[in-house]
């Protein structure tokens, strides 16, 4: 019981010395401070827009539809994981690039 609790204490030093939340933001913007070498550097994660949401969402469903349930779309058959991983860089790139 006691190595577990170390290894907890050592995970979250790590964490803190790496990335801090500044808990003081309020509402959807959330302030991460990332630490490097050269100083800390401010990364301002912001919920995405309406639009890149719903875009983000919609391109999933269809995936899964065409993964799980067969359907054959052109295009898209066969390329399932890329589809999916060009919905979440969507999702990604709305979280944080102002305006998107």
């Amino acid at each position: 019981m006691q190595s577990s609790a170390l290894h907890l204490k050592q995970l979250r030093s790590l964490l803190y010395r790496f990335a801090t939340v500044d808990r003081e933001a309020k509402g959807a913007d959330m302030r991460v401070r990332l630490r490097g070498e050269e100083g800390a550097h401010d990364m301002g994660l912001k919920a995405p827009g309406i639009i890149t949401f719903m875009l983000s969402v919609i391109l999933t469903v269809i995936v899964l539809m065409s993964k799980f349930f067969g359907a054959d779309i052109p295009g898209l058959t066969g390329n399932e994981s890329w589809a999916m991983l060009a919905s979440y860089t969507i999702l990604l790139l709305g979280c944080m690039v102002r305006g998107m």
